[in-house]
């Protein structure tokens, strides 16, 4: 599509590109102690940056800043251009707060008011 562009208004371009990249996305994925920013996520899986990721497979976390969003198992990856995909086979939302063993209302009070 930018044939026609010199060299070095294509490198601009790209380097432009991955910039914004970087500033727009706050999610990441933890593998024990390496942090991998996520270039794009969706519904089967996610995409790093290839140059400063390495092949990830098993249990991983991924978080939004420092919130905690998901559990996920990744069972393959594929080198697509500048990114490496990921594809997982389940993933989990992390609860914020400990399972109930009772129905809980819909309506709850904030607070009671005594007469």
């Amino acid at each position: 599509m930018y044939e026609f562009l010199p060299v070095a208004v294509r490198q601009g371009l790209e380097e432009a590109r991955k910039a914004a990249l970087k500033r727009k996305g706050r999610l990441s994925v933890h593998d024990g102690d390496h942090v991998h920013r996520i270039r794009r996520f969706w519904d089967g899986g996610f995409a790093l940056d290839l140059a400063a990721s390495e092949r990830l497979r098993g249990h991983v976390d991924i978080y939004d800043g420092p919130k905690h969003l998901y559990q996920c198992l990744v069972v393959s990856s594929v080198d697509d251009g500048d990114e490496r995909v990921f594809e997982f086979k389940w993933l989990t939302p992390v609860a914020d707060r400990p399972a109930a063993d009772f129905v809980r209302p819909d309506f709850t009070p904030a607070g009671l008011i005594e007469s």
